[in-house]
């Protein structure tokens, strides 16, 4: 089983780095630009019985590990 995960910033927080990149697109010629956000994107294979199992599992490793949860939100999404 494959868990895939997003983390971002949450809504409202200065992605700095998302601004950064956004400024060199226009700098680059590229219009129509409102907003760029920056995240991460992890991949874990796991060996959890059920699909919910795994969830869970992942679900706590973002909250103890990979995601702050006092500026980070993410999204968890189990495949087989």
């Amino acid at each position: 089983m494959k868990a895939k995960i997003c983390i971002t910033l949450k809504p409202g927080l200065l992605d700095a780095q998302g601004k950064t990149i956004k400024t060199a697109l226009e700098h680059l010629n590229f219009k129509g630009i409102n907003d760029v956000r920056v995240g991460k994107y992890l991949e874990i294979e796991l060996n959890n019985g059920t699909a919910a199992a795994a969830k869970k599992e992942v679900e706590r490793m973002c909250h103890k590990l990979l995601a702050n949860p006092i500026v980070e939100t993410y999204r968890v999404e189990i495949a087989k």
